[in-house]
């Protein structure tokens, strides 16, 4: 496995980044996910090191269109067997969509993780987009450039806003003990 990306195809993976050590929270792999198209990622392994990246779901003009999400099912077993075993899963809760599309999209990648984390008897939570923007950039109403900032601030190199805003759950969970 390469520095912060998985096995993954170089077209469908972000660019590897630095690997950064912060204090583990928990014996196992905690996994933080902002889900879309292009789902960020951010997981923090039993020895604290933190990698993220992230990776690309679009569909090829000859998918059908279930195939997305099993690629995304397939990519969270490979991902799981890269960790030697995750603990829990956290994930962005969007709650309004600009498009019918995106909320979709959206419930179709929801509906494939937490199956997928019911099947494994992995624990998962939803966090929602204005207590994470609150967290990392001190404003429920943060835009993306504000949330990218502040997780470059915290010593890391996101690829794009989705990656910052895997970061930023992660943080989240590590910091709050999962919001508790």
């Amino acid at each position: 496995m390469a520095s912060t990306t998985l096995t993954l195809t170089a077209a469908d993976a972000s660019p590897p980044l630095h690997a950064i050590r912060v204090q583990a929270c928990s014996p196992g792999a905690i996994l933080a996910l902002d889900l879309g198209t292009t789902t960020g990622w951010a997981m923090q392994f039993a020895g604290g090191v933190i990698e993220s990246g992230t990776v690309s779901f679009k569909p090829s003009r000859y998918d059908g269109g279930g195939m997305r999400y099993l690629r995304f099912r397939g990519w969270l077993a490979s991902i799981a067997a890269d960790a030697t075993g995750i603990e829990a899963i956290y994930f962005e809760e969007v709650h309004r969509h600009l498009g019918t599309d995106a909320a979709h999209l959206y419930g179709g990648f929801l509906a494939t993780l937490t199956a997928w984390c019911e099947q494994n008897a992995i624990p998962y939570e939803g966090v929602p987009v204005g207590t994470i923007k609150r967290f990392i950039a001190n404003k429920g109403n943060a835009d993306k450039q504000a949330v990218i900032e502040a997780i470059r601030a915290r010593g890391f190199r996101p690829a794009d806003d989705n990656e910052a805003d895997a970061i930023a759950i992660l943080l989240w969970a590590i910091e709050t003990n999962g919001g508790v």
